[in-house]
C-alpha cells in the first residue's frame, strides 16, 4: 500500500521526540524521501506531513497560477515559507519544532491521521473534535446524495 491510512495517537518522550508510525515510515521509505516534510495546515490547527507525493501535489497546485502572479507567490509563501524538513532518527522518531507544535496546540501527545497522499499530525483532543465534525458532515452529505436521482435514471423515466 502506498497511501497513508488510519490514525494512531502517541506520546512525546521526555526529549520531545515522537515515533512516526511504522506504516507511515514504510510509505516514506518507498517514496524515497529522506526525512519528513511538514508545514502548518493552512485551514486547521494541524500539521501536514509527507514525502515526495506531498511535494508533487504542492508543485501542481502552485503551477496552476501564472508565473509572477500574486496568487502563485502567496501559495508558495504559505506552503514553502512555513515548511520544515524534519530528520527521522534511527529509531524512527522526529522532534517537532516549537513553531509546528504551537500551530497545532501540541503539548505531550499527537495523533497521526492518514489522508492518502499525506498525513496530518494533530493534538489528540482537537483531532477527536475534528473527526466528529467531519463524520457528521459526511453523513449529511451521504443523505443528500442518496436522495438525489441519478441523471441516467431521470432521463430514462421521462
Amino acid at each position: 500500500m502506498d497511501r497513508f491510512v488510519s490514525h494512531v495517537t502517541l506520546r512525546l518522550d521526555a526529549k520531545g521526540r515522537v515515533s512516526i508510525p511504522a506504516l507511515c515510515r514504510q510509505i516514506l521509505a518507498r517514496d524515497g524521501f529522506e526525512g519528513l516534510y511538514c508545514y502548518p495546515t493552512l485551514d486547521r490547527p494541524a500539521i501536514d506531513a509527507g514525502g515526495k507525493a506531498l511535494l508533487a501535489e504542492i508543485e501542481l497546485l502552485i503551477q496552476r497560477f501564472p508565473p509572477f502572479s500574486d496568487e502563485r507567490d502567496q501559495f508558495a509563501t504559505a506552503l514553502y515559507g512555513t515548511s520544515e524538513t524534519l530528520k527521522i532518527d534511527s529509531e524512527g522518531r522526529v522532534i517537532l519544532t516549537e513553531s509546528l507544535k504551537s500551530h497545532a496546540g501540541i503539548a505531550d501527545a499527537v495523533s497521526f491521521v492518514g489522508l492518502g497522499h499525506k498525513f496530518q499530525i494533530w493534538e489528540p483532543g482537537r483531532f477527536r473534535a475534528h473527526l466528529k465534525e467531519a463524520t457528521e458532515q459526511v453523513r449529511a452529505l451521504k443523505k443528500r446524495l442518496g436522495s438525489q436521482r441519478p441523471e441516467s435514471d431521470a432521463g430514462a423515466r421521462e
